[in-house]
Formats: C-alpha cells, structure tokens, sequence
C-alpha cells in the first residue's frame, strides 16, 4: 500500500487513498484490541462473576436487632399501661433512632415489619412491674452497648459511645 501526501497540507487526499485500511481506522482498532485485551483478565476474577453470597454479619447486627426489639418493647409497654404511654413513647422513639443509624453504619436496611416485644411470659400490665421489666432490659441493653463500644473501632465508637450513653439514661428515667 502506497500513500503519497499532499505537499504542505500534511494530509493525504482521498483520491490517492487505496481501498482498505486508513491511519485512523488502524489507530482505532489497535485501542479497541489493547484496550480489549486489558479488560479480558477482569472477567476472569470476582468483579463479574460474584454469587451474590451474603456477605458476614456485621459486629453490629445484633446491637440493631437489639435496638428494634427494645422499641417494641415500649411500644407493647406503652399499649399495656397506658397511663405510661407519654414516658415510654420517647424512649422508644430513640431506640428506633439508634436502630435507624445502626442500619445506615451496617450499610443494610431495617427488616421489613416491626419485631415483636420479648414474649418472657405473661405481659405485666401493672406501671410499677412494667418499668421494672423495662428497666431490666434497659441494663441489659446498655451493657452490650458498652461492650460493643469497647470492641468497636474508632470510626464507631462515638455512635456506640452515644447508644450506651443513652441506654444508662434511659435506665435512669425509668426509676
């Protein structure tokens, strides 16, 4: 194949070009084929072929699951004894708060539906046996937040620092 240039343009007229394969055309298959070549390796590890496994639970599922059934808790709570409603709607309010942010740390949605409260016999309807209950699993609730902060890393500490803090609190308005 024979290309003569035009003098002084630096291009090739159309005329004196043989069928078949321009400089462009070439340039761009030689991309098409490196840049082909470069991507083949990929299809081979897991960035295309996954199995769509579940990955691990996160350390802080079970603290979540934890916040959502303290909420229910309430909540049943609250439905039992209702003269109490007012003082246990906030606290249950804050528990689906912390369950909330746990989830968005986790990266993984709520569960779908609300837990059922802890079914440990017959529900107490009486406002003096119903905060005692409460106030068991708030103690509960508050030494697995502090264990949990203890273990956690530093970028969750602060959340699970907040969580304990709260629960302690809570332990408190429950007196």
């Amino acid at each position: 194949m024979v290309l003569t240039c035009a003098v002084g343009t630096g291009r090739t007229p159309s005329d004196q070009v043989r069928a078949g394969h321009s400089r462009r055309r070439l340039l761009r298959a030689g991309a098409l084929v490196a840049l082909g070549g470069a991507t083949a390796p990929l299809t081979g590890c897991d960035l295309f072929d996954r199995d769509d496994e579940p990955s691990p639970p996160d350390a802080l599922e079970p603290l979540a699951a934890e916040a959502l059934a303290l909420e229910a808790r309430y909540r049943a709570a609250a439905t039992a004894a209702p003269a109490l409603a007012a003082r246990l709607t906030p606290i249950a309010d804050a528990h689906r708060a912390h369950a909330d942010e746990l989830r968005r740390v986790i990266g993984r949605p709520a569960p779908s539906g609300t837990p059922a409260a802890d079914p440990s016999g017959a529900p107490v309807t009486e406002p003096d046996g119903v905060l005692t209950d409460l106030r068991r699993a708030e103690q509960q609730g508050r030494t697995n937040a502090a264990k949990a902060c203890a273990a956690a890393p530093a970028e969750r500490a602060a959340l699970l620092g907040s969580i304990a803090a709260a629960r302690a609190t809570h332990v408190e308005a429950l007196k």
